[in-house]
């Protein structure tokens, strides 16, 4: 793994939070344990570390982890309880109707297709928050508050009401988006290059974190500027679409 694209937002005794790149494990691999993950690069870097929560490999942003089993243990029940706060920004496929609003739909396994979630009367309870940031024809970035943290919540409650990430290869339309959609005819390449996506992985980022520091009791608050992909993206379609 590169080191420079690790980047640590806060460490001390107890946590380390990090700000996880696109395409990174949160943990190492059941099957190839080589592949880069934030948890093998902590530890080392700075011995044993437990893992508190994970992030899809294609999503940025922040995570926590912990650094002792009393700090871990403190941590999961604040997940569990629901005391700490996760909002997300994405850019989702059409806009919904109502600028606000909050998903209120219960998760399953899909068990006709391992992998992968889905709305489910007999699923665990699940939340998500949303408020609209900005507009673009067809798409929009959205700021997603979730109350609870269930597997590919976001991707599928966004599904669930008509609206998936704008790139997501298991829940969406697309698998990447290329900068020809926005153009159309004025888009002009090499007929002998092929076109390079302009983002090629899942538009989520996990954008804020906030939890009771485990030994002192003190509110972090801590946040994750875009990865210059999400930010290249966005400036195309403000370029393209307004």
């Amino acid at each position: 793994m590169k080191k420079e694209k690790v980047q640590i937002l806060h460490q001390d005794e107890a946590i380390i939070l990090v700000n996880k790149p696109a395409n990174y494990l949160s943990i190492p691999d059941r099957y190839t344990p080589d592949k880069p993950n934030i948890l093998g690069y902590l530890r080392q870097k700075f011995g044993e570390v437990f893992t508190v929560h994970r992030l899809d490999m294609e999503t940025s942003g922040i995570m926590c982890f912990a650094r002792t089993a009393e700090a871990h243990k403190n941590l999961s029940q604040q997940f569990e309880s629901r005391s700490v706060d996760k909002i997300y920004h994405c850019l989702l496929d059409g806009i919904p109707s109502k600028p606000e609003g909050s998903i209120d739909k219960s998760i399953a396994k899909n068990l006709q297709r391992p992998g992968k979630m889905m709305v489910a009367a007999k699923g665990k309870k699940s939340l998500t928050e949303y408020r609209i940031l900005e507009t673009f024809n067809n798409y929009c970035l959205v700021e997603a508050n979730i109350k609870t943290g269930r597997t590919h919540q976001i991707r599928v409650h966004f599904k669930s009401i008509g609206h998936p990430l704008m790139v997501d290869p298991l829940y969406g339309r697309k698998d990447a988006f290329f900068l020809s959609e926005l153009k159309l005819k004025k888009y002009r390449s090499n007929r002998e290059e092929v076109e390079r996506p302009l983002m090629g992985r899942c538009t989520l980022h996990a954008h804020y974190l906030a939890l009771d520091h485990p030994v002192t009791g003190e509110r972090i608050e801590m946040e994750s500027i875009l990865p210059k992909d999400f930010k290249a993206l966005l400036n195309q379609l403000r370029k393209w679409t307004k």
